[in-house]
């Protein structure tokens, strides 16, 4: 037996700094604003999210999946580890992944809300027809950005989708 998910992904960041995090992925990323919720304490301990109550904002992309943005009521301690130089070389690694249509118009409006790119400003050819670049958002998280030259080999089960929106 398999686990039986019934609605699309939803992904949940931790931050600091929930307004701007917030204005990011809405302004820049395009998201919608879907609910913003207080938990107290009494209910955010029990659940492992947070000793003394959180807050989390949720967002939604034009597809349906949504992004929670989570901000704990007393923020953690910034982190002083040295960040690895590759992101497979960090532990846990993760980062959210944006299918785009024009990479370098996505890297473009990126660099101009602040982003800094792991892979520098100009688009990398992952293989062909693949191309790829990293940036952060402006808590530090990763996003990749990748545009296909073919989306339809890469995901042939929305071609239908696709289909039915034009």
């Amino acid at each position: 037996m398999t686990i039986n998910m019934i609605v699309p992904l939803e992904v949940g960041i931790a931050c600091r700094d929930l307004p701007k995090l917030r204005a990011f992925y809405q302004d820049v990323m395009g998201f919608q604003f879907v609910s913003e919720i207080v938990v107290p304490a009494a209910k955010a301990a029990p659940s492992a999210l947070s000793a003394d109550g959180y807050t989390v904002v949720r967002l939604q992309t034009p597809y349906g999946e949504r992004v929670k943005l989570l901000a704990p009521n007393t923020p953690p301690a910034q982190a002083t580890a040295t960040p690895a130089e590759y992101i497979l070389d960090k532990p846990n690694a993760s980062y959210l992944t944006f299918i785009v249509d024009d990479i370098d118009a996505a890297i473009a409006t990126l660099l101009k809300a602040g982003s800094r790119f792991l892979t520098g400003a100009e688009r990398v050819e992952a293989r062909p027809g693949v191309y790829l670049a990293f940036c952060e958002d402006p808590e530090g998280n990763l996003l990749e950005l990748v545009e296909y030259t073919d989306i339809e080999a890469y995901r042939p089960d929305l071609t239908d989708l696709k289909k039915g929106s034009n």
